[in-house]
């Protein structure tokens, strides 16, 4: 939406490409640079939402796929689809790749950032009068700690070095956390051979039809040898703990007063329309919520940053912004632990995005669509956790019904890209 090169534009992206999140790499720990490894993808995951929410305003899946693609792909799918979104808008020439981003302050009107130049080992300075943080939250793990883990003989770690479900085979696991994270690593461990799998959580449990070998139990409360103790007194004795607990907002370049400070909820303080920081509305964050709609979400918040760029929006006083923000979070508070109203919530905060955004695709009537997916893909789960992958759902941009899968998410063990394209065209 902004002409780059009069505007002045750079990317400044730590890894070799692009795509963020969505890139695997069998790296752990650190990358070759010694930096923290960004990524914490692994293998044999498939999307845990239909690729319908996910769908792009202006790059279909009838157009990528050419014909009818079941709605739940696998990983490289989702990542060969985005890598092709990217590239066809020409953005490439202004990402300066392996460029890890050091500090940003205001000095004056302007920001100062110093970057290093990972490949050349150097540090390079810039200038500018606009900032846009893109980076994510989904990095830097959130560990805790409970008695006896110094001691447990078995494999302790994050869901963020989680790379194969294979490694779990005849093991015993126990999946610590119930978001996301757990739930899908928990089936995965299960799907590739675990003898068996406990998942535990604070919240009291997901609640789902757990297929025979998966349980779910209270809060861990300690780890003595391979014997780990519920809140209730309940034991286990398990070979590897997957800590699936979370990820810290970690933005260590940002000066203090310009660095956002969240927990992962539906709507961060200090944000103006969720985007545009309070204290100084020259610095936008993207992607800072917790998220149902990712992709849409990020690009209807792009457009909407670079409307505000260009002038195109023109932005109320502070007083009028505190107001808004105040009235948005309390709204995303109160919808917070309630997938249903959290879903509600972030469809009415994208309608409210699109009622300001210049030219939008988006639509009011599209992002409710969307909702109804989401909500649809909830009672699924419900119904059966093991199958809802199975599912297929119509795209709310082509009206094109997704295809029925030739095998169930729980027979297929190969994920990649080659074999669900030759299962695509068989």
């Amino acid at each position: 939406g902004i002409n780059a090169e009069y505007m002045g534009i750079v990317c400044y992206e730590k890894q070799a490409t692009w795509t963020g999140m969505w890139n695997y790499t069998w790296r752990t720990g650190l990358d070759e640079h010694g930096l923290p490894v960004h990524g914490s993808m692994y293998r044999y995951l498939w999307t845990n939402g239909p690729k319908e929410c996910l769908e792009l305003a202006d790059y279909s899946f009838d157009e990528h796929f050419g014909q009818p693609a079941p709605s739940f792909p696998p990983r490289e799918v989702l990542h060969q689809y985005l890598n092709e979104w990217a590239k066809r808008s020409g953005i490439e020439k202004y990402i300066k790749y392996k460029h890890a981003v050091e500090s940003i302050r205001k000095d004056g009107d302007r920001f100062s950032i110093v970057v290093r130049d990972l490949q050349g080992d150097c540090q390079v300075h810039d200038v500018a009068d606009r900032v846009v943080v893109a980076s994510g939250h989904f990095s830097v793990p959130s560990v805790p700690q409970y008695p006896g883990f110094d001691s447990f003989p078995g494999r302790i770690c994050h869901s963020h070095d989680f790379r194969d479900a294979v490694e779990m085979r005849g093991r015993r696991v126990l999946i610590v956390g119930a978001g996301y994270s757990g739930e899908d690593i928990g089936l995965q461990c299960h799907k590739y051979g675990a003898q068996h799998v406990t998942i535990s959580s604070r919240s009291g449990g997901l609640g789902f039809k757990w297929p025979q070998g998966v349980e779910e139990l209270p809060i861990l409360e300690k780890v003595e040898g391979n014997t780990v103790t519920f809140k209730g007194g309940e034991t286990r004795d398990v070979d590897a703990i997957v800590l699936c607990t979370g990820y810290v907002h970690s933005l260590p370049f940002m000066e203090d007063s310009l660095r956002l400070k969240t927990r992962n909820v539906m709507y961060p303080g200090g944000l103006y329309k969720g985007v545009v920081w309070q204290a100084d509305p020259t610095l936008f964050y993207i992607g800072m919520q917790d998220e149902f709609y990712t992709f849409s979400l990020f690009d209807i918040q792009s457009r909407f940053v670079c409307d505000v760029i260009r002038g195109k929006i023109a932005l109320p006083d502070a007083a009028a912004r505190e107001e808004d923000i105040k009235s948005w979070k309390a709204r995303g508070d109160q919808s917070q632990g309630d997938s249903f109203a959290m879903i509600a919530f972030q469809t009415e905060y994208l309608c409210d995005l699109v009622g300001l955004v210049s030219n939008c695709k988006y639509t009011v009537e599209i992002l409710q669509k969307i909702r109804a997916m989401f909500e649809q893909w909830e009672h699924d789960k419900a119904d059966n956790i093991m199958t809802y992958r199975d599912k297929a759902f119509t795209s709310a941009w082509t009206g094109t019904k997704a295809a029925t899968p030739k095998n169930t998410w729980v027979d297929v063990l190969d994920d990649s890209a080659a074999y669900f394209m030759t299962r695509l065209k068989a």
